[in-house]
């Protein structure tokens, strides 16, 4: 039996390393390109990597805000967002987008990007991006530590009411999730992956 040697540690204590290894650990995950429209009806443009899929009947995505941020003050307004799939080509946009600028600041102008009318929330899908989700809050929910108090992030969880796939990325009908070619978050201060069909393996469940 393999036994490794480990670095352990508490968190609330600290990790001991360079980087905070929790991000690196728990990854590569998917990114939540979220699209939100503000009560005054202004658009933000923002990733997310706190974001995964949860259920699905109904589907519901979901991403998690640490702190109050646009995104989760316009879905906590308007009831809506829009998923949006980050590509390799797409990459640099979607960091653009990450820069810390005023509420009233567009990020699809920002990064040059084309904010698409979704087909049935008010909230635009960014045009250049394959793949969207169109989304109605269900649930917005605090996190809590296991002392019971509450942390300054919030998740925000919305069930997938419309979906966008451009039609090259369906290969006799199944989506071919390598032919996007999904960018990742990873770990450290700037890691991303890029997902490839050449990284692929097939395993049936038994």
């Amino acid at each position: 039996m393999l036994h490794h040697d480990l670095h352990s540690y508490e968190p609330r204590h600290g990790h001991g390393l360079p980087h905070d290894p929790f991000n690196a650990i728990v990854g590569p995950r998917p990114i939540g390109w979220v699209a939100t429209r503000g009560a005054e009806g202004g658009l933000n443009l923002a990733p997310y990597s706190f974001f995964n899929a949860f259920n699905y009947t109904p589907p519901i995505v979901g991403f998690s805000s640490t702190s109050e941020k646009d995104s989760l003050r316009n879905a906590r307004a308007t009831g809506e967002f829009v998923w949006n799939l980050v590509t390799r080509p797409l990459a640099e946009a979607m960091n653009a987008t990450s820069a810390m600028v005023a509420p009233e600041v567009d990020e699809f102008q920002l990064a040059g990007l084309t904010p698409v009318a979704s087909k049935l929330v008010k909230v635009p899908r960014v045009g250049e991006s394959p793949v969207a989700f169109e989304c109605r809050v269900t649930q917005i929910i605090q996190l809590q530590g296991a002392d019971g108090q509450p942390t300054p992030a919030w998740l925000t969880l919305g069930e997938v009411v419309a979906v966008h796939i451009a039609r090259e990325l369906l290969v006799d009908g199944i989506y071919d999730t390598a032919a996007a070619h999904p960018v990742l978050r990873g770990g450290g201060p700037a890691d991303y992956f890029e997902i490839t069909a050449e990284t692929r393996f097939r395993m049936r469940r038994p």
